[in-house]
């Protein structure tokens, strides 16, 4: 793995409670080797050259002891937004897991993103940092169906294991739940589903499912995006340009009915799918919000 010179780790996040409750943001490695065909981090504006390549901060560990010291708000620290945390250069580096020990030695929460199930492996971690401050874990998945879920994120463990790892993580008392996002126009949106990823989230104990029923395109990445529909789901680019254009934000056609669909049956299962909502269920040690909803 190639390593890379870093000055800082932690930034402070404006609005956090409108994004899981997050007061600072961290990224120990750069790239990510996931290979998911939709990854908005590839976008030219995040100026990572050869984003498949995962490269690590150098003395990642020690700048972060250093910036814990000096912080008089032990917040909820997120991490793995940007490039995976749990990527395979973590078996061998662990710097998320070291960053991890020191996150509980400070007193300070976490927030962790990731599509691996490699986070279990932390579990005493995170239960340790859960004594003292907030603790939530997000996997992101965005089909059930695991032949589907190789061709559009091929270098990761399947929807099912994703799954499996929601269901271990809430049974050793670890908030955690799905994050559906992105979803896919005319690729991941049909109503089938969207009620097949609740009912999976109902099943193995998810606390939470939040999607934005959409995805974004823009610059590098939807270059990539395209080449990849031309390759996997033939005819399917023209569909987009026709439909989308120039956009960022694509949301899904139909949008209000498949989200009738997705919050119904949320409802029904008695899943948190609004972020206030999430935010309030988890947070035990610092702030306490209200539970209005954003849709």
């Amino acid at each position: 793995m190639e390593f890379i010179k870093a000055k800082t780790l932690l930034t402070k996040v404006k609005n956090g409670d409108m994004w899981y409750g997050m007061d600072y943001n961290m990224n120990l490695y750069r790239g990510c080797s996931h290979g998911c065909i939709y990854c908005d981090s590839r976008s030219n504006c995040y100026h990572i050259d050869n984003f498949d390549v995962v490269r690590g901060k150098v003395n990642a560990l020690a700048i972060l002891e250093s910036e814990l010291a000096r912080k008089r708000q032990k917040g909820v620290i997120g991490i793995g937004a940007m490039s995976d945390t749990y990527n395979p250069q973590e078996f061998k580096y662990e710097l998320t897991r070291g960053a991890l020990k020191l996150i509980e030695k400070y007193g300070f929460g976490v927030s962790v993103d990731t599509k691996s199930d490699l986070v279990l492996r932390d579990m005493d971690l995170l239960k340790k940092i859960g004594e003292k401050n907030d603790v939530i874990v997000k996997l992101t998945i965005t089909t059930p169906n695991d032949d589907l879920s190789r061709i559009i994120e091929p270098r990761v463990c399947p929807s099912s294991q994703r799954f499996e790892a929601v269901k271990a993580l809430n049974e050793n008392g670890i908030f955690a739940g799905v994050m559906m996002n992105p979803t896919l126009p005319f690729i991941t949106d049909k109503p089938e589903d969207i009620r097949q990823m609740v009912y999976l989230a109902h099943k193995n104990g998810a606390k939470f499912i939040h999607t934005f029923l959409g995805m974004t395109l823009r610059e590098n990445q939807k270059d990539y995006y395209y080449q990849q529909l031309d390759k996997h789901f033939p005819n399917l680019k023209d569909r987009y340009i026709t439909v989308y254009g120039s956009k960022y934000v694509c949301n899904v056609q139909n949008y209000n009915y498949l989200f009738s669909i997705f919050k119904n049956e949320c409802n029904k299962y008695g899943i948190l799918y609004d972020m206030r909502a999430i935010v309030k269920a988890y947070k035990k040690h610092n702030k306490i919000y209200e539970q209005t909803s954003f849709f």
